[in-house]
């Protein structure tokens, strides 16, 4: 069995999302359209293109239970769209802001979604079927861009990345959404008041992630530092470790104990808790030490006839990774119970892969707990 499986499907792609069956995925070839792509034998065909947006869609999230696509823009809009007779058809989402919508999320329940924004605030959405259209309200307690939001398995809690350094709590209960027989974990918190303030980063935090249980909360930031809050204590405790890699742009738990992290190394990264967080291993490790030298002489010979004779060359290097660039998006492909079997990446290199954990393991002889 192989350890991966790539579909090239542009010349770059911003993000990407599946369908609950796996069936259909949604990329954004990195300009205002999304491209929802059908599996046909052992390729995938352009089904439908949806070209509402106006400028980049920067996040889609597929919600497997209403099957509705999520979109965001720096358009300043977010779009639900709904597969009806045929084809899809958009309902705009009133979020009332003036900067770029920076990344979306469907709660777990799908009654509610949370938008990041450029302006400093996340909009958390709701459906009002008296008015037939999706209304927002505004979390502002940021100071600068938020980059990341990731739902509370218990569909009540969000936790925010933003590139003031630092990650937040909040509940974002909604009566119209959640209804009053709601029990909230951390009592009557007035709506937009962070619960816990998370600071020991010292860059744009990029990326979050809550472990599958709730207990944990995952996130790293641009000065390559990767921390975990445990809130099994009150108040939550955080490790922190200092990655030797380049910074991680996407996390996804593939268990409680095992989290992958991609980003501008091209090679996702497994980091496992034995008594500690720590970084285990690459899991991208198809190629010998022996390419990888050879790449790296390439490289420098590439740099001395720079130097030396003025020459430039157009070709480019090929890495000895699967992904030839930066990897920006990491989602589930296969998982039961929290425990993800395989999972799929997508990057700047028009790539999507899906990779399979318990090959990785067996090949690579990693350890995951």
């Amino acid at each position: 069995m192989s350890t991966h499986e790539i579909e090239h499907l542009a010349t770059c792609i911003t993000a990407h999302a599946w369908n609950a069956d796996r069936s259909r995925v949604a990329i954004c070839p990195n300009n205002n359209e999304v491209h929802v792509y059908a599996k046909q034998g052992t390729s995938f065909v352009c089904e439908h293109i949806l070209s509402e947006h106006d400028q980049v869609v920067t996040c889609i999230d597929w919600a497997p239970k209403t099957n509705r696509i999520l979109t965001s823009s720096q358009d300043r809009n977010a779009y639900v769209w709904t597969f009806k007779d045929g084809q899809w058809k958009p309902v705009l989402v009133l979020l009332r802001i003036n900067r770029a919508a920076t990344h979306v999320k469907w709660s777990p329940q799908e009654n509610k979604f949370a938008v990041a924004t450029g302006a400093k605030l996340v909009c958390i959405c709701f459906f009002e079927e008296e008015h037939d259209w999706w209304a927002s309200n505004h979390i502002k307690k940021h100071k600068s861009t938020v980059l990341k939001v990731d739902w509370h398995p218990n569909n009540l809690l969000l936790a925010t990345s933003s590139s003031d350094f630092k990650v937040r709590v909040f509940d974002a209960y909604i009566r119209k959404a959640d209804g009053r027989s709601v029990t909230r974990p951390y009592g009557e918190v007035p709506f937009g008041e962070p619960i816990f303030e998370f600071n020991e980063c010292s860059s744009w935090v990029h990326a979050l992630k809550w472990s599958p249980s709730g207990n944990s909360l995952a996130y790293s930031s641009h000065d390559s530092v990767f921390c975990v809050a445990d809130f099994s204590t009150n108040p939550p405790t955080v490790e922190k470790i200092k990655l030797r890699s380049l910074p991680l742009r996407d996390l996804l738990y593939i268990t409680e104990n095992s989290i992958v992290g991609v980003g501008y190394d091209c090679n996702p990264l497994l980091i496992t808790n034995s008594g500690g967080w720590k970084f285990s291993d690459e899991m991208d490790k198809a190629s010998t030490s022996g390419a990888a030298g050879a790449e790296a002489t390439s490289a420098r010979k590439l740099f001395q006839n720079k130097v030396d004779l003025g020459e430039s060359s157009k070709s480019d290097t090929k890495l000895s990774t699967a992904h030839q660039n930066c990897i920006s998006f990491i989602v589930p492909f296969k998982s039961v119970g929290g425990v993800v079997s395989d999972f799929s990446t997508s990057g700047l290199d028009g790539n999507v892969i899906i990779w399979h954990v318990k090959a990785l393991e067996a090949k690579n002889k990693l350890k995951v707990l």
